[in-house]
């Protein structure tokens, strides 16, 4: 772990535990639920195992993440927050809505876990008015529960006995579905349901509004269809 602040202040004693590279990536990721380390690699390939398994240690010294066995069938470890990291939800969702406004640096694909963040984040509660859904989500082999009512989203990994919706697509496709302005007729995804409910429930996420400065004048105005999630 870095160098610790000598600082008393809350956000300094914060950044003592998270504020490490990868740390709040990681916590990212088991926002839905417990993963395999295996899969924590997947949703974070540009991390190396020597540098997950150090941030995950530090993680679970803090108190932070913690080991247990999934199963039955089978007994395989994973990683999970524990209640007091499943408290760092909103300090993420406020972080990802602020970095979302600047511009984009990578042209990597989302895992998963960071398209249900963004989701999160750029969900519109006035669109969202007089309108309710439970759609089965399944990305890449990833089964979401992307519930909307009351002018709010819940998005969970769980599968649904009887959704009204269901939508199959790439993680890609679904994020040029929700951010890119592609319609659901022009890609490959396939949707049980109401089209035109699906349509809607599509269009109840917003992309960022890019934020004052040099930066956006420079990239923004030249390069549009880089502000995406």
């Amino acid at each position: 772990m870095a160098r610790a602040y000598d600082d008393p202040c809350g956000l300094a004693r914060a950044l003592n535990l998270v504020g490490d590279r990868w740390a709040l990536l990681i916590v990212r990721e088991l926002l839905l639920g417990p993963k395999r380390f295996t899969d924590l690699r997947r949703g974070l390939p540009g991390a190396s195992q020597s540098m997950l398994t150090a941030r995950l240690a530090e993680l679970e010294e803090a108190g932070v993440v913690r080991r247990r066995r999934l199963g039955p069938p089978a007994g395989v470890r994973a990683y999970e927050l524990t209640e007091w990291g499943r408290d760092l939800e909103p300090a993420l969702l406020g972080l990802a809505r602020w970095g979302s406004r600047g511009p984009l640096t990578s042209s990597a694909q989302l895992s998963v876990d960071a398209l249900a963040l963004a989701m999160k984040t750029t969900f519109d509660p006035a669109a969202a008015r007089d309108f309710a859904v439970r759609c089965q989500l399944l990305l890449d082999g990833d089964s979401l529960l992307v519930t909307v009512e009351d002018g709010r989203v819940d998005v969970v990994r769980a599968d649904a006995a009887d959704p009204d919706l269901v939508i199959r697509a790439g993680a890609g496709t679904f994020r040029s579905l929700i951010f890119g302005g592609v319609p659901l007729h022009a890609a490959d995804v396939v949707v049980r349901g109401d089209g035109e409910v699906a349509a809607r429930l599509l269009r109840l996420f917003r992309r960022p509004t890019p934020a004052d400065g040099p930066q956006r004048r420079s990239e923004c105005f030249q390069l549009p269809f880089r502000w995406r999630w």
